[in-house]
């Protein structure tokens, strides 16, 4: 039993069984023992590897499509380049260095981020270079105004509420206690309003997931990108409309037991890109996958670039994580781009298809 597993037990033995949510919460951001806050998760050497860290076309290929559409958009200055979860910062200074071509658009951008831990803020500032940022704890600190914002594998992090489906409403699953160690459990059958257009579309016993933070962060994203303009790039694991029990845990690149290693496992669930793109109203929304989007925005030729001066592991690890990030049997077709941008705006470059 872990510590966290050990301070857990005590908490549910004192006042009962948690939600998923507070049992993720607590995994991930638990000042002391959690995940986040006690370990290095990305990389070869972590616990799972993100599009950055797999190559270096992904962060620059966002980066301009976000810089295309500030052209588009008539060139706005001052505007926010913004990312959510930067992780080492590796996107966002892949995004720099590729955008730096674009007359105007750094000297127009002010970089924020959105990182709450200490740790790897440290880490993003190195990254960067000394590169100009500012960092923010929250989304809804982020400034009014043009905002251009990628956010990636930031969502499917966020808790998230499980139910299942009754007769006539549903039951919460839960985390609770049993013979002394953790275990799934079920609330009592209740009607939900968030969840009544459900009802049609599901049968008892279907698992239907909710995340309650995901929605007003989209809503603060595309607040600012109506009222001023803008583009929001949201690229993560899921699909379209929630169903079934996507919540896993990583654990030295294997999946394990979300219950098995608290504290000491990556917890994510898929994303429901209908609920972002819900959120985001009034704005424009589209919706490709991850694939598709990287090779409309010119991976093939950049890979081909890069490759003339690789030979040998250097070339094999090169063609390998372009197929890795593109391939339907890889990252191509389970990850999906969502664009937020302007209301009767033209869908950004990649999207429109």
């Amino acid at each position: 039993m872990t510590a966290l597993a050990a301070l857990l037990a005590r908490r549910i033995g004192a006042t009962g069984p948690v939600t998923v949510a507070d049992y993720m919460a607590e995994c991930l951001l638990h000042p002391e023992h959690g995940y986040y806050s006690t370990r290095e998760p990305f990389g070869a050497a972590g616990d799972f590897t993100t599009a950055p860290e797999i190559s270096q076309m992904f962060g620059e290929l966002l980066g301009l499509c976000l810089a295309q559409a500030w052209l588009d958009q008539g060139r706005p200055s001052p505007v926010t380049l913004a990312e959510l979860g930067p992780g080492r910062g590796t996107l966002m200074a892949d995004l720099l260095r590729a955008t730096r071509g674009v007359p105007g658009f750094h000297q127009a951008a002010r970089v924020h981020l959105v990182e709450a831990s200490p740790r790897l803020r440290a880490l993003q500032r190195e990254t960067l270079g000394g590169h100009p940022a500012a960092w923010l704890d929250r989304a809804s600190d982020l400034p009014d105004g043009p905002l251009f914002l990628v956010a990636n594998e930031f969502f499917d992090a966020l808790p998230i509420r499980q139910f299942v489906r009754g007769p006539e409403g549903w039951r919460e699953r839960m985390v609770g206690l049993a013979e002394g160690r953790l275990s799934w459990g079920l609330g009592p059958e209740t009607a939900l309003a968030a969840l009544a257009h459900r009802l049609g579309d599901t049968a008892p016993g279907d698992i239907v997931e909710f995340c309650p933070a995901a929605g007003p962060i989209m809503a603060e994203i595309a607040r600012r990108i109506a009222a001023a303009g803008g583009l929001a790039l949201a690229v993560d694991y899921g699909g379209w409309r929630s169903r079934g029990d996507t919540l896993q845990a990583l654990r030295a690149h294997r999946f394990d037991d979300p219950l098995a290693a608290p504290g000491e496992a990556d917890l994510t669930a898929h994303v429901d890109f209908e609920a972002l793109a819900q959120a985001a109203a009034p704005c424009g929304t589209a919706l490709t996958p991850q694939g598709a989007l990287l090779l409309r925005l010119g991976l093939e030729p950049r890979a081909a670039r890069l490759a003339r001066s690789l030979t040998g592991e250097a070339l094999a690890s090169h063609e390998a994580a372009s197929r890795r990030l593109t391939d339907a049997t890889e990252m191509g077709t389970l990850f999906k781009a969502l664009a937020v941008f302007p209301p009767q705006g033209p869908a950004p470059a990649g999207f429109d298809a």
